[in-house]
């Protein structure tokens, strides 16, 4: 079983409690119900068809995950989704930790079952950034060369691992490292030089203000937590910088300004589609120029945008 990237930074820094310490969460949440499955079927069948129409190869594709809005943060699990994947079509290469053997791999999976990866079975978010084609080659050829990949996945898991370290480190930092690796074949030769260039690039890994001192030491206790990776003024700060979804995509867009970007939201009853870099409302509330999909059991139907001004 693998455990979800973020799921313990979610729990022990957003809940703000100790009961993250007592759980095992390599036995992860319970499955989603039927009826829930079938929704997160047609939310993934929806991605789909909007990577399909987009006309590219390849996008980097964030989910929502645990309890992390206390942390200002609406995703935290990201990965590389391919149209020509060897498993299904726009699977989903990306690290996990494998709780069997207790490492962090790599692991592709269909965007159905990366969907299913959200913990919210009734309101969830994907995030698709589609990138410039010289920039998307790129990485496409990094992804799929395993080699290249494997030489860039950390021996240790970390969940709030600091970016800037090569002693842990979480899904997307990985990935943050691969885009070193594509953009500048000469830095993807270890972390270490792909994480020089991330930093001589301008890449802002996301701050995780915990605000809460004892948060700091309860981290150091958990499995998936560290805190020997952090400079000592963060700890002093009560704050963890971590490669997040948030900051890949702000590197992203900072580095190519063009790239474009779908936003999805899920409810029990429908699916929201947005083209643009503005966020959609908390509650998966449509606005003027969004696309509205109804989900009524196994049938999707989509509406056409309302009248205006596309965010």
């Amino acid at each position: 079983m693998a455990l979800r990237c973020a799921l313990m930074l979610g729990l022990a820094l957003a809940a703000g409690t100790c009961q993250g310490a007592a759980l095992d969460f390599c036995n992860g949440p319970a499955e989603p119900g039927a009826a829930a499955q079938d929704r997160l079927i047609q939310v993934a069948a929806i991605a789909k068809a909007e990577l399909d129409r987009s006309g590219e190869r390849l996008a980097i594709v964030s989910r929502s995950g645990l309890a992390l809005q206390r942390l200002d943060q609406r995703y935290s699990h990201a990965g590389i989704s391919l149209k020509t994947s060897d498993n299904t079509p726009w699977s989903v290469r990306q690290l996990y930790y494998a709780c069997d053997a207790q490492r962090p791999r790599l692991f592709d999976q269909g965007m159905s079952g990366f969907v299913m990866g959200a913990n919210d079975p009734d309101e969830g978010y994907l995030s698709i950034v589609l990138l410039p084609a010289k920039a998307a080659d790129a990485i496409e050829r990094a992804a799929r060369d395993d080699a290249q990949s494997l030489a860039l996945l950390g021996d240790t898991y970390s969940a709030n691992a600091y970016a800037f370290s090569t002693r842990y480190q979480n899904c997307n930092q990985w990935l943050a490292e691969l885009l070193a690796s594509a953009w500048a074949p000469a830095a993807g030769e270890s972390r270490a030089s792909a994480q020089q260039w991330l930093r001589d690039a301008g890449y802002a890994p996301t701050v995780l203000q915990v605000g809460w001192q004892p948060l700091i030491w309860l981290a150091g206790q958990i499995r998936w937590l560290h805190t020997d990776d952090h400079p000592a003024g963060d700890l002093a700060a009560a704050r963890f910088r971590v490669s997040m979804p948030a900051s890949i995509e702000g590197f992203v867009r900072q580095q190519h300004p063009e790239a474009r970007r779908i936003e999805l939201c899920y409810s029990p009853t429908h699916v929201v589609v947005r083209h643009g870099w503005t966020p959609i409302a908390a509650g998966c509330q449509p606005a003027p120029g969004d696309a509205v999909v109804a989900l009524a059991g196994a049938t999707a139907t989509r509406t056409n945008p309302t009248p205006g001004e596309m965010p």
